[in-house]
């Protein structure tokens, strides 16, 4: 066994680097153990024959408070969609924009037949309520359903179903909108302070960037924790670990083995994303392209290379697609493409599938009244969790909880050598 004054923190994605990032902040000296060959966790970025492929569909929103702490923006070159969406409903498409950041365009948006004029007024209301609350008058609001939330401002059928189910279905990977009210508020609020970004090179690159702040020789890669006992961290090669503190920054399942527990695969949300390589893109702006008619797997488009031209080679695109449901359907290739030549007709003969990620543990169950899966911060003498099954499903909450670890932590082991 080898002997160790420092905290051992299992698991490298961002919940991890940021507790690290903390922890050597605070002069604390630390062992991140990564069990993959590289940090990241969900949020890395492939190099696939010329093109970026993100491990799923993922954006960074500017206005997180604790990204806009933690992370470089400039550094990051974060590249910006367009405000609002593309609907297709009526076997059409019909853009719906933020008036507020494109005003030119607000008068088309006001009489789409998305929704109803109502709805339009509706959702300047919503937004100017959410607007002006501060992050603690939200999570700590009486809690409801997303969907009971939408029905309290009188929301039309049509456009909850055509607009908000889409859209907030595929952000919270959950088209009955049963998530709480209090994420959906938040969501709400960070999408109308900031914009909705991608690093240039990949949303990778977050992680990258948290990574290179680090020692490197803090850093274990290729490291998989097979259990923890007390204060020693045992690895599957047979070695252990002894340690001042350890903290686990797994994902849901990984931690509820490590900690002995069982783990409800209804505590997760999953999400399939296909990529596909093109000569030219179905789009001419860089939208998020919503699908309103409720049938066909797809229920988000994007070209990544229209937000970041680095997504593709040069004369290429990159088309991505998310599905939210029967992920593992054997046939959802072919599904998809039917789905997508309704949509944008012969051209899709020439697109060509890169790969596909089934992420069975991309976000963590959200539901009104369903608490996290596990108890944030310290939960025995030695062990303490953090990550995004501890708060809520975001990058802001999986930084904002690595941090917190890690000062908890900090002051523990401050008041035992005081």
């Amino acid at each position: 066994m080898s002997s160790s004054d420092r905290v051992v923190v299992v698991g490298g994605g961002v919940s991890g680097l940021a507790c690290a990032h903390r922890l050597h902040k605070a002069g604390v000296p630390f062992t991140l153990l990564e069990a993959a060959d590289a940090p990241g966790g969900r949020v890395r970025t492939d190099h696939y024959n010329g093109f970026l492929l993100d491990r799923g569909f993922q954006v960074l929103l500017t206005a997180y408070p604790e990204a806009g702490r933690l992370l470089n923006y400039k550094k990051l070159s974060l590249r910006k969609f367009r405000s609002g969406a593309l609907i297709r409903w009526g076997g059409g498409f019909h853009r719906l924009v933020d008036p507020w950041r494109d005003p030119f365009k607000a008068l088309p948006t006001l009489f789409s037949p998305i929704g109803t004029f109502r709805d339009k007024l509706k959702i300047a209301k919503l937004r100017s309520n959410v607007k002006s609350k501060s992050l603690f008058n939200i999570f700590n609001a009486e809690d409801q359903t997303t969907i009971a939330e939408l029905k309290s401002y009188q929301f039309s059928p049509e456009i909850i179903n055509q607009f908000f189910r889409p859209f907030f279905g595929g952000v919270f990977l959950d088209r009955d909108l049963l998530t709480s009210s209090r994420m959906f508020n938040f969501v709400f609020q960070m999408f109308s302070r900031g914009h909705v970004t991608l690093p240039r090179e990949g949303i990778g690159q977050i992680a990258n960037q948290l990574a290179s702040r680090l020692p490197r020789d803090r850093i274990r890669l290729g490291c998989r924790v097979q259990k923890i006992q007390e204060n020693v961290v045992h690895l599957e090669d047979g070695s252990e670990i002894s340690s001042r503190g350890i903290v686990i920054a797994a994902g849901g399942e990984a931690t509820a083995r490590l900690l002995g527990r069982p783990f409800d695969s209804h505590q997760r949300r999953q999400v399939a994303c296909l990529y596909f390589r093109a000569p030219k893109s179905p789009l001419n702006e860089p939208y998020l392209v919503l699908n309103g008619e409720s049938h066909g797997p797809v229920n988000n488009l994007c070209v990544p290379s229209l937000v970041s031209p680095d997504y593709a080679p040069q004369g290429q695109h990159l088309i991505s697609t998310s599905v939210l449901q029967d992920c593992m359907d054997d046939n959802l290739e072919s599904k998809v493409v039917a789905q997508m030549q309704e949509w944008y007709g012969s051209q899709v003969e020439e697109w060509e599938h890169l790969r596909t990620y089934h992420i069975a543990e991309a976000l963590p169950n959200q539901a009104s009244g369903v608490p996290p899966s596990f108890t944030q911060g310290k939960i025995n003498s030695h062990v303490y969790l953090c990550g995004d099954f501890c708060m809520q499903g975001s990058l802001n909450a999986a930084m904002y909880s690595g941090r917190l670890a890690a000062e908890e932590l900090s002051e523990d082991l401050s008041a035992t050598i005081s």
